[in-house]
C-alpha cells in the first residue's frame, strides 16, 4: 500500500472512539479511518501505512450503510459530524456501542464480570442543556455564520438554525443572534490575525425548569450597543423563559471559552435546574452533565451500585423488599430493608471529581457523611451552595487537585465513587486513592479506554471489575457513559 493513493472499500466495523476499519480487497488489508459507520462504502486516501497498519481519511461515502436506514434531521449532516450516527435507529446505536464496550473490556478485564449491556437516553434528540456556538464563516470571507464547527476542520462554521441536539428555544435564540450581526455586519475573531469581535455564543437551557441563559462572547476590541440585541431577546417567543444576558469578555489567543470579564446585560448570572427531586444553580462554567435525563438514569446506577455495595441481592431474597419491576435499579433507600439501610447510614464516601457535587447530593441520603472533591473552586462553591439550598448537612465540598486533597482529609472512606475528566485519573493519584482499599468503588467514565486504563492498574492493587452499563447519554453521537462497579476481597472494613 502506497502512501497518498486513494483506495475504495468497506467499513467492516467501528471501534472505539468511532475508528472504522475499512477492507481494501484488492490489498487484503486494512485502513483505518475516523468517522465511519459499518457498512458504508468508503473513497479512502491512504495517510500513513507502518507495520501492516494503514491510516487514511475518507474523502467520500459511495454507498450508504444499510444500517442507515432514517433520513437525516438536520441540513449540515453530514459535514458537522456532531451527531454522525442519526440515520441509525436508536437500537443499531447501542448495539454498536454495546459491542465497542464489550471489546475494550474483554482486552483488559482478568475475571468475569456481568455486562449490562447499554440504557437508552429517555430523550435522544434535543437532550442537550448546553451548547457552545462559535462564530465564523463557511468559506472564506462567506457570510458571517453561528453554529458548529466542520468536520475536521478548526475555521469553517456552519449554520446551526436546524440542530436536533438542542432544544428548539436554542435554535430561535441563536438564529435571533446570528441575524442581529450579520445585518449589521460585525465581523467573527479570526484565530491566526488575533483581530476581530465576536467569538462565540453559550446557551445553557434547564431541561426540567425550561429557564435560559444566554451568554455572547467577544473580544473587547471593538464596542457595541447591545441593547437593541437584548430587546430582540426578551421578544422572542419560547417554550421557556430567557432569565439572564451575559456578555463575557475574552481575549485570549487561543480559541478557549474562557471569561476574562462578565457583565450583566439582563437578569441575573445563573439558571435554575432540578435533578432528581433536587435544586441545582447552574453558572455560565460550571460543570452541570449536558443530558439531564441522561444524568438521571447515570446517577440511578451509581445509586443502585452502592446499593450493591451493601449486598443487594440478600435483601431482594429475603423476600422484605418490595419492587414492580426485578429489572428496575435500586433507586433509593426506600428499596433497603432496615438492616441494610442500617449499613448505609453507618459509611463514609468520598466523591472525587466531584464536580458542582451533583452525585453527592443525590446519594446523600445512603450515607453518614459524603466528602466531595473538585479542582475548579468555581464548582465547589457552587456544590455548597446548591447542597445549602437542598437542606442537605452531610456533605462536604473541597476545593483543590484530588492527588494532593487526600492528604489533608482525616476521614477514611468505606466507598469510593470516582468520575473523572475524559482521560481518565492522573497515574500519580490513582495509587494514593487505591491505597485507601476499600471495598468498593464505583467508577463513572465518558471515555472506556481511560477507563481500561485505569482499571489495569487497579486490578494489579487487587480489584476485580464486578459490573458495568453503558448509557446513552449522547445519543445520535459516537459517544456513551459507563458506570461500573468494582470491589476487592479482604479489603478493610
Amino acid at each position: 500500500m502506497k502512501k497518498g493513493k486513494v483506495y475504495e472499500g468497506f467499513v467492516e466495523k467501528v471501534e472505539f472512539l468511532n475508528i472504522g476499519k475499512v477492507s481494501i480487497s484488492e490489498e487484503k488489508d486494512y485502513i483505518f479511518v475516523k468517522n465511519a459507520i459499518p457498512g458504508q462504502k468508503v473513497k479512502v486516501a491512504l495517510l500513513k501505512f507502518r507495520k501492516g497498519v494503514g491510516k487514511g481519511r475518507v474523502l467520500e461515502v459511495l454507498e450508504a450503510s444499510p444500517l442507515e436506514t432514517r433520513p437525516k434531521v438536520c441540513s449540515i449532516f453530514p459535514d458537522c459530524g456532531g451527531c454522525l450516527y442519526q440515520t441509525l435507529s436508536i437500537e443499531d446505536q447501542l448495539e454498536i456501542k454495546r459491542t465497542q464496550i464489550k471489546e475494550e473490556l474483554d482486552k483488559v478485564a482478568i475475571d468475569e464480570y456481568q455486562f449490562e449491556g447499554v440504557l437508552p437516553s429517555p430523550k435522544t434528540f434535543e437532550y442537550r442543556n448546553k451548547m457552545e456556538f462559535s462564530f465564523g464563516d463557511d468559506r472564506k470571507d462567506g457570510p458571517l455564520t453561528l453554529g458548529l464547527h466542520k468536520r475536521a476542520s478548526t475555521y469553517d462554521v456552519l449554520s446551526a438554525r436546524d440542530c436536533k441536539l438542542v432544544h428548539s428555544d436554542v435554535t430561535k435564540v441563536l438564529t435571533c443572534v446570528e441575524d442581529y450581526f450579520r445585518t449589521r455586519k460585525v465581523g467573527y475573531y479570526k484565530k491566526m490575525q488575533h483581530t476581530g469581535y465576536l467569538r462565540h455564543l453559550l446557551i445553557r437551557r434547564g431541561e426540567n425548569t425550561g429557564e435560559l441563559l444566554v451568554n455572547l462572547v467577544t473580544t473587547t476590541q471593538e464596542e457595541h450597543d447591545l441593547k437593541p440585541l437584548v430587546s430582540a431577546l426578551e421578544e422572542l417567543e419560547l417554550e421557556g423563559v430567557i432569565v439572564g444576558i451575559l456578555h463575557i469578555l475574552n481575549d485570549s489567543l487561543s480559541d478557549v471559552v474562557q471569561c476574562d470579564e462578565l457583565r450583566i446585560l439582563s437578569g441575573r448570572d445563573y439558571l435554575n435546574e432540578t435533578l432528581m427531586g433536587l435544586s441545582f444553580k447552574v453558572t455560565p462554567f460550571s460543570f452541570f452533565q449536558p443530558n439531564t435525563l441522561g444524568a438521571e438514569v447515570i446517577y440511578q446506577k451509581v445509586k443502585e451500585y452502592l446499593c450493591e455495595t451493601y449486598s443487594s441481592e440478600s435483601y431482594i431474597d429475603d423476600g422484605q423488599v418490595e419492587r414492580v419491576n426485578m429489572d428496575e435499579p435500586c433507586l433509593s433507600t426506600k428499596c433497603l430493608d432496615e438492616k441494610y439501610q442500617d449499613a448505609v447510614k453507618d459509611k463514609t464516601i468520598f466523591d472525587l471529581f466531584s464536580g458542582t457535587g451533583t452525585i453527592s447530593q443525590v446519594i446523600s441520603p445512603l450515607a453518614k457523611k459524603i466528602i466531595g472533591v473538585e479542582l475548579i473552586e468555581e464548582a465547589v462553591l457552587a456544590a455548597r451552595e446548591n447542597a445549602i439550598n437542598n437542606g442537605i448537612k452531610n456533605c462536604e465540598f473541597i476545593a483543590g487537585d484530588v492527588f494532593s486533597v487526600l492528604d489533608e482529609i482525616e476521614e477514611k472512606p468505606d466507598v469510593i465513587i470516582l468520575d473523572p475528566p475524559r482521560d481518565g485519573i492522573h497515574q500519580k493519584a490513582l495509587p494514593k486513592i487505591l491505597a485507601y482499599n476499600v471495598e468498593r468503588i464505583v467508577y463513572i467514565s465518558c471515555k472506556i479506554t481511560s477507563f481500561t486504563r485505569d482499571l489495569k492498574i487497579m486490578q494489579e492493587a487487587g480489584y476485580r471489575l464486578e459490573r458495568c452499563v453503558g448509557i446513552d447519554q449522547f445519543s445520535n453521537t459516537p459517544h456513551v457513559e459507563c458506570v461500573t462497579l468494582l470491589t476487592r476481597s479482604g479489603a478493610t472494613q
